[in-house]
């Protein structure tokens, strides 16, 4: 057996992260059960204790070598990053979910992850209006302070990222593939584009993986995962995009969608969402609305303060997810003084309450 004694923590995690037989679940499962990556591949013998299958136990370096030394060397480069879910900067909406992924590669800004997002979906065979109704809603939403978080697919995901830069604002894609990987290789000035304005690329497979079928699915719950709720723009009934939708509800999201002809195959699926709930959008107004005070979150003044009077962008974020005092003062890009009063406040008023460190709407 490959003694594992002498590798660190992250080049562990990376190890496991790069065998095939290990998913999310049963990453999660070894770190629970031995308490850290290094322990788990160094008591290999012992992952049946974990709920692990004898098959999952046969590793030798020479399956994994190569990718893990490609991720560390990829690592030193400016602009890419690795996050675990068990890291303080790992995205907290994402963390909520029934399956974060494990190791979150990035490239682009790291701290745009916890800015208020909002997912745009859609067909990869749109029409010229549901491209335009993209693009413009996109653009739009990314002037009111919004992130646009799409897939990079082409059409609708595609017309998004390319509004929220023509609004100046940012944009993330999250891909069913490797960084390595772009997917489709037609939007590969789209992604380098999306960087270089401030934006990111994400993705939870290793960096050499190929765009497969049974990733996009997975790469969906990441797309909702992050964001306060999901527009869908055009989706047939075997839409990808319902998918999203579905886990957007799921996670307790936001659904907006976008009616058409009902001539019109690509409206069906939104026509569905609408049917079961999801809110029938016909301008961003609706969206903003629903959204309320977030768009104030997105966009704090000059002097890096509250814009409202009241204490209710702090209590809207702590609603969505419980956070530190560091993280709401990162993310709300407010001072941390500040924050500390208005936290006080909200205490004092028996709004919020704080838990070894972390605060919670009440």
């Amino acid at each position: 057996m490959v003694s594992y004694l002498s590798i660190d923590e992250v080049t562990a995690r990376l190890v496991l992260h790069s065998l095939s037989k290990i998913g999310s679940k049963r990453f999660h499962q070894l770190l629970t059960y031995f308490g850290s990556a290094k322990q788990a591949l160094i008591e290999q013998k012992a992952w049946r204790y974990a709920g692990l299958p004898e098959s999952c136990q046969n590793i030798t370096l020479t399956e994994i070598n190569d990718l893990v030394d490609n991720s560390l060397m990829w690592l030193e480069q400016p602009q890419h990053h690795l996050l675990f879910s068990d890291d303080e900067d790992y995205p907290s909406l994402l963390k909520e979910i029934s399956d974060p992924p494990p190791v979150l590669f990035i490239e682009g800004s790291k701290s745009i992850l916890e800015k208020p997002q909002l997912a745009i979906v859609g067909s990869r065979h749109a029409s010229k209006p549901g491209l335009d109704t993209s693009f413009q809603f996109a653009k739009q939403l990314a002037i009111n302070g919004f992130v646009i978080t799409s897939g990079l697919a082409l059409g609708i995901d595609g017309a998004a990222h390319r509004g929220a830069l023509a609004g100046h604002g940012l944009t993330i894609a999250v891909l069913g593939c490797g960084l390595q990987q772009i997917y489709p290789v037609s939007h590969y000035a789209l992604a380098s584009d999306i960087i270089a304005e401030g934006g990111a690329l994400i993705t939870e497979f290793p960096l050499n993986a190929a765009p497969q079928a049974a990733n996009f699915p997975r790469r969906n719950r990441i797309i909702s995962g992050l964001a306060l709720g999901a527009l869908i723009v055009e989706a047939t009934l075997s839409s990808g995009s319902l998918i999203t939708a579905k886990l957007a509800a799921e996670q307790g999201r936001e659904v907006f969608a976008i009616p058409g002809s009902i001539h019109h195959p690509a409206s069906k699926g939104c026509h569905q969402l609408i049917r079961e709930g999801a809110m029938l959008v016909e301008s961003i107004d609706h969206i903003l609305e629903a959204l309320q005070g977030w768009t104030n979150i997105a966009r704090p003044d000059e002097a890096g303060t509250i814009s409202q009077t009241d204490n209710n962008i702090l209590l809207q974020t702590l609603r969505a997810a419980p956070q530190t005092s560091e993280v709401l003062a990162s993310s709300l890009n407010i001072p941390f003084e500040k924050v500390l009063i208005e936290l006080t406040e909200l205490e004092l008023a028996g709004k919020v309450t704080n838990e070894a460190g972390i605060w919670y709407a009440c």
